[in-house]
């Protein structure tokens, strides 16, 4: 077994990645890119998950301005043949990997949960479920000699009934229980497994919703306890805690960053 997956904090800092491998899907923009980056800053060379792997919204040259190799690939979550090709590339490119981000999801417009068509459930359902699944259960067979740490990318939404929302809310409490399954059953080969469960977060996805004065101003009430909309850092951070040697300890959590809204 690697440093990846040894007990206890490193010689350095315990956040320090130095000499990891990470792979982070939906890394183009928005929280995957944040999360990116700060996997680079800690010290992680990055596979960059990319829908169009010629578009990386500068990303590429910003980690390696950090002095970490960067491999962007082309990574369509919803393509799962794609995704373990990329996963294999990535483990052979730069030898190994050691953290999986599966950040990349998704969901549709609002509308109540009488008039959601099959299609656009089994939509919901592929892109933030079907593949959290599948290639997690791909990367884990790479990391099962040496160890690793898996995030995966809930959601409040998971926790909270959100109106309008219910596909994606179904969905994301499937990532939240999924993380406990796969931290119980790959807890013995070193790999650990955890969520964050980000409440809004200013991001290209978000701004339209944002924009709108009457849902920004309910969306900062409901966050009960700091009134303020998040931003891309205050995620990638704690993606990078459950990365690191820090939380060598934990598995099988989903760490919410909402602000207080699901403390009310």
């Amino acid at each position: 077994m690697t440093a990846s997956a040894a007990a206890g904090p490193s010689s350095t800092s315990p956040f320090d990645l130095t000499g990891r491998i990470a792979l982070v899907t939906g890394a183009a923009r928005g929280l995957g890119r944040a999360i990116a980056v700060a996997l680079a800053r800690a010290g992680a060379d990055v596979a960059l998950g990319l829908r169009n792997a010629g578009h990386d919204e500068g990303a590429v040259a910003e980690i390696e301005a950090l002095g970490r190799r960067a491999l962007p690939l082309q990574l369509d979550v919803s393509d799962l043949a794609q995704g373990r090709a990329a996963i294999d590339e990535a483990a052979d490119r730069l030898g190994g990997l050691d953290v999986l981000v599966n950040n990349a999801g998704g969901g549709i417009p609002m509308q109540p949960v009488g008039e959601i068509s099959e299609a656009d459930f089994d939509r919901v359902w592929d892109v933030n479920v079907r593949s959290t699944f599948f290639l997690s259960q791909h990367a884990a067979a790479h990391m099962r000699d040496r160890g690793g740490a898996i995030v995966q990318m809930a959601s409040q939404a998971g926790l909270v009934a959100l109106p309008g929302e219910a596909a994606y809310c179904t969905a994301k409490a499937a990532v939240i229980h999924l993380t406990r399954c796969q931290a119980v059953e790959w807890g013995e080969h070193g790999i650990r497994v955890n969520a964050v469960a980000p409440t809004f977060i200013r991001t290209d996805g978000t701004a339209a919703m944002l924009a709108d004065d009457a849902f920004r101003e309910d969306t900062v009430r409901r966050i009960a306890a700091l009134h303020r909309i998040g931003v891309p850092s205050e995620v990638a951070d704690a993606v990078v805690f459950l990365a690191s040697p820090a939380a060598s300890l934990i598995t099988g959590h989903t760490l919410v960053i909402d602000g207080g809204w699901t403390a009310r």
